[in-house]
């Protein structure tokens, strides 16, 4: 499987770009955003999904690893496609996306191109408790009194995709705004606020 590319610019379609590496050039389907910024001679690296089938095989290419986590969890949700899923990690940033999903904000979705309110309701219902619990779950019982300590929140901030530099600073962000007997869905939701306003 193919992680990354790393190369030059070759070419720059409406939806994909030519990556040269090594003398071979990959089409990788990107946002409109990533082609947008992409300069033909450039260099340029993306984080791939590779998606292979007997008939054919493709690549589609994000910036970070955050986004390509993202597009891979929307690949869970049935009739949730490589190219719809591109649609909507390109949307908007991957933090208002998850807080969209957690607080099921449907207006959110059904505002990118190519989502309905019917896929939008199975986004949020296959995926709410995936993202407010990515990581929380898995941490168990919060502490005393349903207290989230700044450890969970980075915990799962961090299963989320986020570095652990941003974890910590969007948890302390979230403790102040919510406060100390706030629950960790609360504070998770709270840090996402954060991240979306820096």
């Amino acid at each position: 499987m193919i992680a990354s590319v790393e190369g030059v610019v070759g070419a720059i379609t409406a939806d994909s770009l030519v990556i040269e590496v090594g003398g071979i050039g990959y089409r990788v389907f990107a946002a409109p955003a990533i082609i947008a910024a992409a300069v033909a001679g450039g260099r340029l690296k993306l984080h791939t999904y590779h998606q292979v089938r007997e008939d054919q095989q493709a690549l589609y290419g994000f910036r970070t690893a955050e986004e390509l986590g993202f597009f891979n969890l929307l690949l869970t949700v049935n009739s949730v496609g490589p190219k719809v899923a591109l649609a909507i990690v390109g949307s908007r940033p991957i933090a208002d996306l998850q807080l969209a999903i957690m607080t099921a904000d449907q207006a959110v979705l059904v505002s990118i191109p190519g989502i309905g309110k019917k896929l939008a309701e199975r986004i949020i219902f296959e995926l709410k408790e995936k993202v407010a619990a990515a990581g929380v779950a898995a941490l168990g019982p919060s502490g005393p009194g349903g207290a989230a300590g700044e450890g969970e929140i980075v915990a799962a901030l961090q299963a989320l995709g986020y570095s652990l530099a941003e974890a910590r600073e969007a948890s302390r962000t979230a403790l102040a705004d919510v406060g100390v007997g706030s629950s960790l869905e609360e504070r998770v939701k709270a840090a996402l606020r954060s991240l979306l306003r820096d």
